[in-house]
């Protein structure tokens, strides 16, 4: 018997899927998740073997919680489940390492099929998806702007959004003001920005912290 994470913010949605998948016998659903943090908190616990992640989470953007798990648990296959169209998103949580994408009016038989092939380590991709990707009809997933950001940079962005002194995050990241400085500059370059207000209305935006 296989465990699940599910996390999604809506108790409804949650309560049918541990319902519908503890009832076939083959899966228990080991945990539950309402935002990104607590996710996070249970991957590293290890609580599940596969993890099933809407994207519309309250506190973190799923694909930023999608990116930082890859980073912990490159292994653990994550099916990401959510209320947008595959069109939009799919080629974005692919790219991003999802093992899977499906949308939350999928059929049970379709659920089940992506829960059996994530779980051998494959990669799920509805038959819908398959073919308009076939037929060239959903272009490649563009990155987001921050996702050319390197790790440290990342830090250093969430940090200027706090409002966090230039002094301050060279102690934090034990490095010096002009390293920080130097990050802060490379961000603002890459984000297309001229300010620290504009980076912290992006991190707000795109639920990066």
């Amino acid at each position: 018997m296989l465990n699940v994470l599910i996390a999604d913010d809506h108790a409804i949605v949650r309560t049918g899927l541990k319902q519908f998948l503890e009832s076939t016998g083959k899966y228990q659903i080991s945990a539950e998740a309402k935002t990104g943090a607590e996710t996070l908190a249970l991957v590293r616990r290890k609580v599940c073997d596969i993890l099933m992640l809407d994207i519309s989470l309250p506190d973190l953007n799923g694909l930023e919680v999608l990116k930082r798990i890859k980073r912990e648990r490159p292994e653990l296959p994550v099916l990401i489940f959510s209320m947008f169209a595959e069109d939009e998103l799919a080629i974005s949580a692919l790219n991003g390492g999802a093992a899977g994408y499906l949308c939350k009016d999928s059929p049970p038989d379709q659920i089940l099929a992506a829960l059996r092939t994530v779980a051998t380590g494959s990669r799920y991709v509805s038959p819908g998806l398959a073919e308009k990707l076939l037929e060239g009809s959903i272009p490649a997933g563009r990155k987001q702007p921050h996702e050319t950001l390197s790790p440290r940079e990342m830090e250093v962005l969430v940090l200027l959004s706090r409002g966090t002194p230039l002094m301050r995050i060279g102690e934090l990241l034990h490095v010096s003001v002009k390293t920080v400085s130097t990050y802060r500059s490379r961000i603002l370059e890459k984000l297309q920005m001229d300010s620290n207000a504009e980076l912290t209305r992006y991190v707000v935006e795109h639920k990066l912290d």
